[in-house]
């Protein structure tokens, strides 16, 4: 039976099992659009913005661990998926993108909303794909989805132009797709993983510092496994948080630039660093020369381009975490490492982070504080990037993977409402909690709209300081405290706006005034905006000095 290209693509979508799709129409995708019209297993998210359909599917991938789709028309629309693109890209999240294009004869004429998306987004993405040919269709969705979630997951383009979806193919899902080069590895090499298990044991200061890799790969309780069997504290990255539970006792939490100081000195203490599934970014090591200046280093990724990339691997291993680290605990027997333990346990009493509460003011930290006892841990959170989102997992205590959806790399500000949005309807049974700051929520507010549209009981939280926060510290340690572009003269009643969206909204200006919210808040069915008015001169801490190490 023959079926146009865009029948056939909402047929192959079903075949992935896709049920969602992320997206904005246009005349470039029009066929597409008509074709999903029929469709009774996809259901359509409209954002209001091609950018809040790439962040929201990132947002569902991130708290789901399935390839979200998003769509857009040529154009503007394509490239307003950009910014999304490479935020999946940099933290490694699957997503499957597909772009309307204008006419295949009209491709390279400069035509009405033509752009080279494929070009655009080349060094952003993991392949990307201008189908010219309508019988490829099929095969090239295939290959998109099992490139989007094997090896290293990443998002994947697909251009396709106006007049192939119109084309009438017979149609046929290929059940395997082959690819010429492109084979992750998934086990690692067994004489490497025995040269692990040996450092292990001759080792009497070992950290783990686990990465998202861990999280992508399922790897978590195998990772705590290996840190009880070691007696092995563990940090993480950003994008590692959750990986063990936070409050476990050897969870140091973050390390880095705002980590941690006693995670920062267990690294630059050890003498073996275990990393699993990270790519040692300059957020991690600060002055790479004093980073675990000591430890032999073993590092295992399915990505053999980022071992050796930032930090000389004494030990690589390629492969898949999960997989390398479950022939590794094969080969170690248990120890207790006493005397680090008990170190590392009274560089946690000596150096906790903490805050002062001397003023009346609202502090941030204490409404992170709050959040986390109200909610006891449960919450999906996601965040915007800036000071707030700092905060947010210095206070907030991750048990589980998959708790917090956050911009890493890019480090996007105006994630984290779309981003909510895709983990909401990723888990529609769970509770998510949004920490935004009041400039990076302003940069997509507009998703509030999509939010009132599906219904979705999100509990915003807006840490706002009336500026830029953390542009504003930079420049006080910086700049001399010469403070350019970073105060809002005007700032909205973020409460206000709630109403107008159909949610209920509240204004905080102190912790009373917050401990009187918080009920109202999580037992109101529907979505909430509170409107924290912080102490407007509040930084982030510890910080780590630019050009320092990290233990200094």
């Amino acid at each position: 039976m023959e079926i146009t290209v865009a029948e056939a693509l909402v047929r192959c979508l079903e075949m992935e099992d896709v049920d969602l799709v992320f997206g904005y129409p246009g005349g470039s995708i029009l066929p597409v659009y008509d074709a999903l019209y029929n469709s009774e297993n996809i259901k359509h998210i409209l954002t209001r913005h091609e950018q809040g359909a790439a962040h929201a599917a990132s947002g569902y991938s991130r708290a789901t661990g399935k390839v979200a789709v998003c769509m857009s028309t040529s154009g503007p629309g394509a490239t307003n998926l950009v910014t999304g693109i490479a935020n999946a890209y940099m933290d490694s999240i699957p997503m499957v993108c597909i772009t309307g294009q204008v006419s295949t004869l009209q491709v390279g004429t400069d035509a009405f909303q033509e752009v080279d998306i494929t070009g655009i987004t080349m060094p952003i993405v993991k392949h990307s794909y201008l189908l010219k040919d309508p019988k490829q269709l099929p095969s090239v969705i295939k290959k998109a989805f099992h490139i989007a979630s094997t090896g290293r997951p990443g998002p994947v383009v697909i251009d396709l132009p106006r007049d192939v979806q119109d084309v009438k193919i017979n149609f046929e899902y290929p059940k395997q797709t082959e690819l010429s080069g492109y084979n992750p590895t998934y086990k690692g090499h067994p004489s490497q993983v025995a040269k692990a298990a040996k450092l292990i044991k001759n080792s009497k200061r070992p950290v783990i510092y686990a990465g998202g890799g861990v999280i992508n790969s399922g790897a978590s309780e195998t990772l705590l496994q290996l840190a009880e069997t070691i007696s092995a504290p563990v940090v993480n990255t950003l994008m590692g948080l959750g990986t063990i539970p936070g409050d476990h006792p050897l969870s140091l939490g973050m390390l880095g630039l705002h980590g941690a100081r006693y995670a920062n000195l267990a690294v630059t203490n050890c003498d073996l660093l275990i990393a699993v599934g990270a790519r040692f970014d300059d957020r991690v090591t600060g002055k790479i020369a004093a980073f675990a200046p000591d430890a032999e280093v073993i590092h295992i990724d399915i990505d053999p381009a980022e071992i050796g990339k930032n930090v000389i691997s004494h030990l690589p291993i390629v492969g898949d975490t999960k997989t390398v680290l479950q022939a590794l605990l094969k080969k170690i027997e248990p120890q207790e490492n006493k005397g680090w333990f008990e170190q590392v346990q009274n560089w946690k009493k000596e150096h906790p982070i903490t805050y002062s509460r001397r003023t009346e003011n609202l502090k941030p930290q204490r409404v992170v504080e709050r959040v986390y006892q109200y909610t006891n841990g449960q919450s999906v959170v996601a965040t915007d990037v800036g000071q707030h989102q700092m905060w947010a997992v210095q206070y907030y205590k991750f048990n589980r993977p998959r708790g917090l959806v956050t911009s890493g790399g890019l480090g996007c500000m105006g994630f984290g409402l779309p981003g909510a949005i895709g983990a909401q309807i990723g888990r529609p049974n769970e509770s998510v909690v949004l920490i935004s700051g009041d400039g990076s929520f302003q940069m997509s507010m507009n998703e509030l709209a999509t939010a009132a549209e599906q219904n979705l009981p999100l509990k915003i939280f807006i840490l706002n300081n009336h500026r830029l926060g953390m542009v504003r510290q930079l420049q006080e340690f910086y700049c001399d405290k010469r403070y350019m572009a970073v105060d809002f003269q005007f700032n909205l009643d973020f409460a206000a706006l709630a109403e107008l969206y159909g949610m209920r909204g509240y204004k905080v200006t102190s912790e009373d005034e917050l401990e009187e919210v918080l009920p109202k808040v999580f037992d109101q069915p529907g979505a909430v905006i509170v409107n924290c008015l912080i102490d407007e001169q509040e930084n982030v801490m510890p910080m780590v000095r630019a050009g320092k190490g990290i233990g200094e």
